[in-house]
C-alpha cells in the first residue's frame, strides 16, 4: 500500500501491506490492545510492516508517546488472530488494533512509561469518539484469545486508563481467603461462574466442568481485571470482581 492520510491526528504514517477488507463491510466497534513482546521496538515495528510476517495492527505506540499508523481504520489489520468475544470470531474485522512497544513477559513485564500511556489514552479516546466504541469493548489481546495470548499483561494500567475515560473497570476486590473453584471441579457453582464469564464476553462453554478452557478464561479475566494474582483459580475476589463488573454494565445495571 502507498501512503495514506492518518485517521488519528498527529500519527506518523508507515504503511504495512498486511491488511484486507473488513468482512461484510463491518464498522469497527472494538479496540484491542497488545504489547509487542520484543526487546527491539524498532524491530517490532518493522516486522509489522514486513509482508513475510503476515501480521499488522492499525497503530503502534512508542515508549516516548509517538504514534505510528500502519493500516487505515477502514481496513482489516491482522493483529488478533484466532479469537472470540461475545459470540464473534472475526475480531480483526470488528476491531482497531493497537500495538504498544513493551518487551512484556519475556523481559519481566517492564513498566509502561507515562508518555506512552498518555498517548494510548489519547488514541483510544479519539478512536472511541469517532467510531462510537463502547468502553467495555476496549479489551486486551488476552481477553479475546485466552491461553494463546497474555498481552498486554497484568502490569498494564487498566485502572489508570479507565480513570481517563478509556475502558470498563471496577476496583478489584482484594485477594483473601474463602471458598474457591479450580480445574477439575464441577457442579452448579462452576456453571454459574461460566455463565458470568460468558455474559461478559469470554469464550467459555457452560458445562459445569472447570475445564482447561475455563481456567484459561479465568486467568485472562484476572490478568485484566484482578491482576493481584493471576492463577486461573476462581477465588472469592475473582468471582466478586466479575459480579461487580457485570453489574456495572449498562445492559445489566
Amino acid at each position: 500500500m502507498t501512503s495514506f492520510i492518518a485517521d488519528f491526528p498527529g500519527a506518523i504514517v508507515m504503511p504495512s501491506p498486511n491488511h484486507g477488507e473488513r468482512a461484510g463491510g463491518i464498522r469497527p466497534d472494538m479496540i484491542i490492545l497488545h504489547y509487542t513482546g520484543m526487546p527491539e521496538h524498532d524491530g517490532a515495528l518493522s516486522w509489522l510492516c514486513n509482508p513475510e510476517s503476515q501480521v499488522s495492527s492499525h497503530y503502534f505506540v512508542h515508549e516516548d508517546g509517538r504514534v505510528v499508523q500502519m493500516v487505515p481504520e477502514t481496513r482489516r489489520a491482522w493483529h488478533a488472530g484466532r479469537s472470540f468475544w461475545a459470540g464473534e470470531t472475526d475480531i480483526n474485522s470488528r476491531s482497531i488494533g493497537i500495538e504498544i512497544a513493551n518487551a512484556g513477559h519475556p523481559a519481566g513485564l517492564p513498566d509502561f512509561p507515562d508518555a506512552q500511556i498518555a498517548a494510548v489514552i489519547e488514541l483510544c479516546l479519539d478512536c472511541g469518539r469517532r467510531l462510537g466504541i463502547a468502553p467495555e469493548r476496549v479489551l486486551a489481546h488476552s481477553d479475546v484469545a485466552p491461553v494463546r495470548k497474555v498481552d498486554p499483561g497484568e502490569n498494564f494500567p487498566w485502572g489508570h486508563l479507565h480513570a481517563a475515560g478509556v475502558g470498563h473497570w471496577v476496583e478489584p476486590v482484594p485477594v483473601s481467603g474463602g471458598r474457591f473453584f479450580q480445574k477439575g471441579d464441577h457442579g452448579q457453582p462452576v456453571e454459574a461462574l461460566q455463565s458470568m464469564l460468558s455474559l461478559y464476553g469470554y469464550d467459555v462453554e457452560i458445562s459445569g466442568e472447570y475445564s482447561d478452557k475455563t481456567e484459561g478464561a479465568v486467568a485472562a479475566f484476572q490478568r485484566h481485571f484482578r491482576p493481584e494474582r493471576v492463577d486461573g483459580i476462581a477465588d472469592m475476589s475473582t468471582i466478586e470482581t466479575l459480579h461487580r463488573l457485570l453489574s456495572s454494565l449498562p445492559r445489566y445495571a
